[in-house]
């Protein structure tokens, strides 16, 4: 895949209508939004565009709308809070046919450095269908010029992420990436391909299903891979080990053998817990008070559950971030909802706050974590993209990167 795409800095957008699918799925509770991240992240891109006069025309998802369209998940909230962030009206097109003759009305309307935003693409109801094609065209048409700023979707070969690409190149328009997908090739996909080493990746999480080839992946490209979360304990059990009730995958086994000898094969480093902080019962609601002892991993009893990562094992794993000159993470080291189980993840992002390399967060629970604990301005990079970011460490190619323009 390659990662030398067009930006919004390679087009002359003046006079031009500019379709920019955004990533707008933002939580809403009783219509008011709780958490405008992803409206600050997009607004350079957005402001760049206003400011080379271009007609700029948004688009975005928002929820899953599962039972067709509702007002719950419409993107009123979301215009109402960028026209006060971009200090001029977005105007709102509300209809749930999203390029209907509203949609086409208001863009004929606009004048340069106008900005309109569109009903939730979802709300058409064949967005994430192989029967988009229509829905594709149909919003090429509002536009001259396509930017995809939606790293979060871009694993996606929706209508407004991929398919709109293909009507846009045939009318001899340009298809580029915005500020926030630029940010994203150059930290994810460059700490990927290009890394500069040592390059040390750190996985948690639950699963270790959610996260096989992506460990298969930064086996062949790091040089020491740190693995913690619920998943480590299918590891700890594929080496002989009690885990007791802590969380495992029986069916991945073969596979946790299969990678510590490809690890070995390759004569890559990979760093499982020697110790694990264990509790008697899950805690209800998760961020309830809990009573903790630490085991190592080679005489946990059978009727405790491992919940986070032990301090043998958070000072060895902040040890080897300390050499690193590059360091990407994804999943958290145990149940970092709750104070009490949250000290391993905190020790971890605190050795990575610490270091001098370049430090990428894999989106996801990993990126809630290093923000809740208040790390998010000491790294290099905080991914946007949970699914995608997944995607692009496991090596796969994403439609939304593809589908734009290379230099």
């Amino acid at each position: 895949m390659s990662l030398n795409k067009k930006s919004v800095d390679d087009i002359n957008a003046k006079g031009k209508r500019v379709l920019v699918r955004c990533d707008f799925n933002v939580p809403l509770k009783d219509g008011v939004i709780t958490d405008e991240t992803r409206i600050v992240a997009a607004l350079p891109t957005i402001q760049k565009l206003i400011k080379d006069g271009g007609k700029v025309i948004l688009c975005s998802h928002l929820g899953k709308v599962k039972n067709g369209p509702n007002e719950g998940e419409s993107l009123a909230p979301v215009a109402k809070r960028l026209s006060e962030k971009l200090g001029k009206e977005v105007v709102f097109v509300s209809d749930y046919n999203v390029t209907g003759e509203a949609a086409t009305k208001a863009v004929e309307a606009m004048n340069e450095g106008d900005v309109v935003l569109l009903q939730n693409t979802r709300f058409r109801g064949v967005e994430e269908t192989k029967n988009g094609e229509e829905f594709s065209k149909e919003l090429a048409d509002l536009a001259d010029i396509y930017v995809c700023d939606a790293f979060g979707s871009s694993h996606r070969a929706h209508a407004s992420v991929a398919g709109v690409t293909k009507f846009i190149t045939a009318k001899g328009g340009e298809n580029v990436v915005g500020y926030l997908m630029q940010k994203e090739i150059d930290f994810l996909g460059n700490a990927v391909e290009n890394p500069v080493r040592p390059f040390v990746a750190i996985l948690g999480g639950a699963k270790v299903a959610d996260k096989l080839n992506v460990i298969s992946n930064l086996l062949e490209k790091c040089d020491t891979l740190i693995i913690g979360g619920g998943m480590a304990y299918t590891f700890l059990k594929a080496q002989g080990y009690e885990i007791g009730k802590s969380l495992v995958d029986d069916t991945k086994l073969d596979y946790c053998k299969e990678m510590m000898e490809k690890a070995e094969k390759l004569g890559k480093k990979l760093l499982l817990p020697v110790d694990s902080v264990t509790i008697a019962d899950f805690p209800n609601p998760i961020d309830a008070p809990v009573e903790v002892e630490v085991y190592d991993v080679s005489n946990m009893p059978a009727d405790r559950e491992g919940c986070d990562i032990g301090p043998k094992t958070a000072e060895m794993y902040a040890d080897a971030v300390k050499s690193a000159k590059t360091v990407v993470w994804n999943g958290p080291m145990g149940v970092f909802e709750n104070p009490t189980l949250a000290a391993g993840t905190i020790a971890v992002a605190k050795a990575l706050a610490e270091t001098d390399a370049t430090t990428i967060i894999g989106g996801g629970d990993s990126a809630a974590a290093v923000n809740q604990l208040g790390f998010g301005d000491k790294m290099s990079h905080i991914s946007t993209g949970g699914g995608a970011s997944l995607e692009f460490l496991e090596g796969k190619e994403l439609p939304g990167v593809v589908a734009a323009d290379n230099k």
